[in-house]
């Protein structure tokens, strides 16, 4: 798809009159209308990728007008870009830096925040000082594929000169900083007298194997001028592979195969993990696109996965190359690991890949450190992208939202390279020019270095997670880092529930009564995931009536949610843990697994009229111990909560009333029934799930969470 003007005077205007309500002036407005035109199209940037920004001024404590320089802060996406995404820095100061011939990466950085308006402001990009010495008001700094395409050949410096003649400047490779911003000005100012000589305008800068830049007096002709040079790149490549990225909660294509294959993988990411001292739990995206099949089914993969990132500050994503596989194995039907000798066999060569990988990359790191002096400290040396014959790309990260951003560069790389070598021989960076980039301190630094969240990294399962205590589940679990997923019979409740949880967060109608859906939810969950490490087994509904006159219609059907329902979860989640390393006698190499359950008080405590309900339940608490003995082994830990009066579906308005009537008192003091005289809240049923989830030595435990209910305690 050909990289589309998408400029328009309304919306500029509308963009103009919304930011002056919050005191934002012109330029800056249209500095981030254009700027999100940009971010916005994966054609020239992807996540975090590329800077812009504007020369203006600020009005000083004393009236006075500062020149300022307001460009892209770290941390932001130009495709959500708001005015504080570009902190304004004192212009004047910046350009002074000029006259310099060497200062360090840690002086610039400090030479930027210190002249930054407001102290709080986020840093400003790497490439600030090389926009402070462009003269042009407006500059715009993209990753087109296009030009990358082009500025990845060998030749690049002859390919783009004849392409765009004296319009562009051209700058050879360059690592980002103060030394690019020097050779950048110098190149411009070359340029700018050549194009004065041939009768043009400068109307931008190539970078060889980094960039494109544009530059004008305004936003409109600046943002038009990257178009343009984009699309003439285009056109010099004709039919080129394109992006065509999917929303990330959809389920990957081929999902059968992949919801067999991911956990494997994933287990097999962990032992290796475990050995080499890093994290042990990746959430994976799948990316089955033509143009993913296209990359990873074509025969020259092994050689193309060795030349190198698109654009080097991709590879603090993707690492510097893939980790290729073998392609799936032809399967029958619906095989288990256990039983499939062809699986087992894809795996041991995974195996095999993956610590070739590995060592790989170790020798990578030791030759390239000892050229610059030893001084680097070892990162992970597990792969961010996999490719996968006949399957696709594999995009590995701490999260969800992260493995995404890692499989759409991986697409981004494999639609740059294919276009690079259908007009000649895509070569980017070398081996040398890569690991200073993955090394460099200030791109590291893009990654976040905080510290995670308790259960990110984990894939959470809630079910019944559409109720009031599900969903109370789900969102608490959400909120220690976990990506969720709800399941429930009533699917527009389970998708509302999801939305809350988060824009990666999976909401799927299952009846969990039926085992063949709860298969193919488990199907669609490894598919989009990878994997899984917790469930929460909560579904659940009670029926009422006295036991000896109940009609065996309801006993079962009691059962059947109660009891059977969580033996289908668990049976499925227990085959999932095992797919995901557990069969190794190693634990501490095993990624293990949680099964929570939620049982009432009437397994310990039953009341008259509950006895459907009740036995259900107490059946249901044996059947928590009895996954606790047998899987313990397998570091699959399995605990319950007891709860007791909590507001929800088998609690609602109607039944609090008359049982309240019934015992003759208020219904605040029938909810506060307990030793401790208050109300248990849905939300404290869930922080006792989060609680158990963070036990790591416990497993066969009831924790009871009803205010205190002596005839229901445990012991």
């Amino acid at each position: 798809m050909t990289c589309q003007n998408r400029w328009s005077d309304a919306e500029a205007q509308a963009a103009i009159k919304s930011y002056a309500a919050q005191d934002v002036s012109e330029d800056l407005a249209l500095r981030t209308y254009t700027a999100r035109l940009l971010g916005s199209d994966p054609q020239l940037v992807l996540h975090g990728g590329g800077n812009t920004s504007v020369k203006t001024s600020c009005i000083g404590l004393f009236g006075d007008h500062i020149p300022v320089l307001c460009v892209k802060g770290s941390g932001w996406d130009l495709s959500t870009i708001e005015p504080a995404g570009h902190p304004a820095v004192r212009l004047e100061n910046l350009q002074a830096l000029r006259d310099l011939s060497a200062l360090s990466d840690e002086d610039m950085v400090a030479a930027q925040r210190s002249n930054l308006i407001d102290p709080s402001s986020p840093n400003p990009s790497v490439e600030a000082l090389l926009h402070a010495f462009l003269p042009s008001k407006f500059v715009d700094h993209t990753h087109a594929v296009a030009v990358l395409a082009l500025a990845d050949q060998p030749d690049a410096e002859q390919i783009c000169r004849e392409l765009y003649g004296r319009r562009v400047a051209i700058v050879p490779y360059v690592m980002p900083g103060f030394q690019l911003a020097l050779a950048a000005i110098k190149a411009y100012e070359q340029a700018e007298v050549e194009a004065a000589q041939a009768g043009v305008e400068l109307e931008g800068m190539v970078l060889l194997k980094h960039g494109l830049f544009s530059f004008a007096a305004t936003a409109q002709q600046s943002y038009e001028r990257m178009i343009n040079l984009v699309r003439e790149a285009e056109e010099r490549l004709g039919e080129t592979p394109t992006l065509c990225l999917p929303p990330p909660t959809n389920p990957a294509p081929k999902k059968n195969i992949a919801a067999l294959l991911l956990p494997l993988l994933r287990g097999a990411l962990a032992q290796s993990a475990a050995v080499h001292n890093a994290p042990q739990r990746w959430l994976m995206e799948l990316r089955s696109t033509p143009l993913a099949l296209q990359l990873v089914n074509d025969i020259h993969l092994q050689d193309w996965s060795r030349r190198g990132v698109a654009t080097p500050d991709h590879v603090i994503r993707t690492k510097p190359w893939p980790l290729i596989l073998k392609k799936p194995p032809q399967l029958q039907g619906d095989e288990a690991i256990e039983s499939c000798p062809v699986l087992e066999e894809w795996l041991h060569s995974a195996k095999l890949a993956l610590e070739k990988y590995i060592n790989s990359y170790q020798d990578y790191f030791e030759r390239q450190n000892a050229r610059v002096g030893s001084h680097k400290q070892h990162l992970d040396p597990l792969p961010r992208l996999i490719a996968i014959p006949e399957l696709g790309l594999v995009g590995l990260g701490r999260s969800t939202a992260e493995a995404n951003v890692t499989a759409d560069i991986g697409e981004a790389w494999a639609a740059t390279l294919m276009a690079a070598e259908s007009v000649g021989r895509f070569q980017p960076v070398n081996e040398a020019d890569t690991f200073e980039m993955e090394y460099w301190s200030l791109e590291q630094a893009k990654l976040g270095k905080g510290k995670e969240a308790p259960l990110a990294r984990h894939v959470v399962l809630v079910t019944g997670g559409g109720g009031g205590i599900g969903a109370a589940i789900a969102l608490a679990f959400a909120k220690q880092g976990a990506q969720v997923v709800v399941l429930d019979k009533n699917g527009e409740a389970a998708t509302t529930t999801a939305k809350e949880c988060g824009s990666s967060a999976l909401g799927l109608k299952c009846d969990l009564t039926n085992a063949a859906e709860v298969h193919d939810a488990f199907t669609t969950i490894a598919a989009c995931f990878g994997g899984l490490d917790i469930v929460v087994s909560n579904a659940g509904a009670a029926w009422s009536g006295d036991i000896a006159t109940l009609p065996e219609s309801k006993l079962r059907a009691s059962f059947e949610l109660n009891l059977f329902a969580h033996q289908h979860v668990a049976q499925a989640a227990v085959r999932l843990f095992r797919a995901q390393g557990n069969r190794t006698t190693e634990t501490s190499k095993s990624l293990g697994g949680q099964l929570l359950f939620n049982i009432s008080k009437q397994a310990l405590n039953p009341g008259p009229g509950f006895g459907a309900y009740g036995i259900a339940k107490a059946a249901l608490l044996a059947l928590m111990k009895q996954y606790a003995l047998e899987e313990g082994p397998s570091s699959i830990r399995c605990n319950a909560i007891n709860a007791d009066r909590i507001r929800s579906g088998l609690l609602d308005q109607a039944m609090i009333r008359e049982r309240a009537e019934a015992r003759g008192i208020s219904e605040a003091n029938y909810m506060g029934g307990n030793l401790l005289g208050a109300e248990v809240r849905a939300s404290d049923v869930a922080n006792a799930f989060v609680a158990l989830a963070l036990m790591p030595r416990t497993t066969g435990a009831l924790l009871t969470v009803d205010g205190g209910n002596v005839a229901a305690m445990v012991r």
